[in-house]
């Protein structure tokens, strides 16, 4: 079947009309995101910038302790790390050992969400590197750590490498894709993803495909490939089934069927347990429902595994909800501390979502902008310059976030509220309808928002529904 279907998607380029199916993961180690939460930036590797030079010794051995951190847990991944640390405690270890070690890594930090521990990827990867220059596995390696870490031309840059002498590689296509997208180049990371799935059908390729389709509005076709996907997963590798289910609970999340997305969340979870993408994807649709105790106890779970900026935030939106002033500062205040720590296009968007810091969120949303191109770094700086009033730049940034024709409720009300705002009142109060018929719970301050908006705008005499 799988084959069939890699046949089908090659008579049809994924950014074309739909005649076949459409393309999307975050990559392909066994499993985007862009998705999930980075850590803080490390230095690029000199060997990835001027191949005739080394890292300084003293880089090698801060690595080196790093890559061989002792694990704390008694998981598969857990398991592997402590055998190749100690071989590799005993005897010096050639490039493969260390990248063996460093992709152990990658699935420990992706089944727990311990985002610290793609810097211990990282560090594999230059020790590996700086022994075997080109090593295609180790360049491999260090593509995902730079895509975690959000920096999309050096990943593209080792993606390439490697694909200059193995075009066939699909984990390095998968990192082209991921990384082209995230630079805003979504007609090269479709052409990525297209090569990756007529050359390897399988969950990494087809969730990429999904992911890619659902940007451009396709929704159905998104979800009959992301079915491909979860049909594809291997049980040996639970979390990247928990990501491919995750991901397709989020599309019916996205269109508003909570019980839908609710049960794909439980699935999710059942795959992977205490999985932090699929706990707070069961607190969103808590929040949705206003069961704010709930909401509340998943985001504690997953918060005490990744207190990354989103989950902070989510987890300060149901205390406050539940009516815990103090317990929601306090979850806000840990938003704030890991976006100035390693998120600063999550930390913008909280900032814009409450009208806080307005000028900080403006800074932050075009550093943000400068480093990537995607739809998602324009509506985070559409919205921070619709709250500090500068609504021209804000219309402009806005055109672009919707120039794919995504189905995100958000990016609706923003694009809305803000056309609204420069006095296009029809079309904005279309858009901001749009956006709460697509999922009126989308977001908890912003749904509220676009609830008043409208309803301030019936009350001066706008147009009836």
């Amino acid at each position: 079947m799988l084959r069939r279907t890699a046949r089908l998607f090659a008579c049809v380029a994924l950014s074309g009309s739909v005649g076949c199916s459409g393309r999307s993961r975050a990559d392909a180690v066994p499993a985007a995101p862009a998705s999930t939460a980075a850590p803080a930036s490390t230095a690029a590797p000199a060997l990835l910038e001027r191949p005739d030079e080394a890292p300084a010794p003293s880089s090698l051995d801060a690595a080196r302790r790093l890559a061989l951190a002792a694990p704390a847990g008694a998981s598969a991944a857990d398991r592997e790390i402590e055998a190749l640390s100690r071989r590799l405690s005993k005897a010096p270890g050639g490039a493969d050992l260390w990248s063996a070690l460093g992709f152990a890594w990658i699935r420990k930090a992706r089944a727990s969400g311990d985002a610290s521990l793609y810097r211990r990827a990282h560090a594999c990867a230059e020790i590996a590197l700086a022994q075997a220059e080109g090593d295609r596995a180790s360049l491999d390696l260090l593509g995902l750590a730079l895509l975690h870490d959000r920096r999309f031309v050096e990943a593209r840059d080792a993606a390439e490498r490697v694909l200059s002498r193995d075009g066939s590689d699909t984990l390095a296509l998968g990192t082209l894709s991921d990384a082209e997208l995230g630079l805003g180049r979504f007609e090269a990371a479709v052409a990525a993803a297209q090569r990756m799935v007529d050359l390897r059908p399988g969950l990494p390729s087809y969730a990429r495909a999904a992911h890619l389709r659902w940007l451009q509005g396709d929704a159905a076709t998104a979800k009959r490939i992301m079915r491909l996907a979860i049909d594809a997963g291997d049980p040996r590798e639970p979390e990247a089934l928990a990501w491919a289910l995750t991901q397709a609970a989020a599309m019916f999340w996205h269109e508003g069927d909570h019980e839908a997305a609710d049960r794909g969340f439980e699935r999710a979870l059942a795959a992977q347990g205490e999985y932090p993408p699929a706990l707070a994807g069961r607190a969103r649709v808590a929040l949705a429902r206003g069961a704010w105790g709930r909401a509340v106890e998943l985001l504690e779970r997953a918060h005490r595994q990744t207190p990354e900026t989103e989950i902070a935030w989510l987890l300060g939106d149901a205390r406050a909800a539940a009516g815990d002033r103090a317990g929601a500062a306090r979850a806000y205040e840990s938003a704030v501390a890991a976006g100035r720590l390693s998120d600063r296009q999550t930390l913008a968007l909280y900032y814009a979502t409450k009208g806080l810091e307005r000028d900080e969120a403006v800074r932050l949303a075009a550093a943000e902008r400068g480093a990537r191109g995607d739809i998602y770094a324009e509506d985070t700086l559409a919205w921070a310059l619709y709250r500090a009033g500068r609504l021209s730049e804000a219309r402009a940034a806005s055109d672009r976030a919707l120039a794919l024709g995504t189905r995100d409720a958000r990016l609706l009300y923003h694009a809305g509220a803000i056309r609204m705002a420069l006095g296009d009142l029809d079309q904005g109060e279309r858009l901001v309808r749009a956006a709460l018929d697509l999922n009126p719970r989308f977001d908890w301050t912003g749904a509220a928002e676009a609830e008043q908006l409208l309803a301030r705008r019936t009350s001066l005499g706008g147009p009836a529904r």
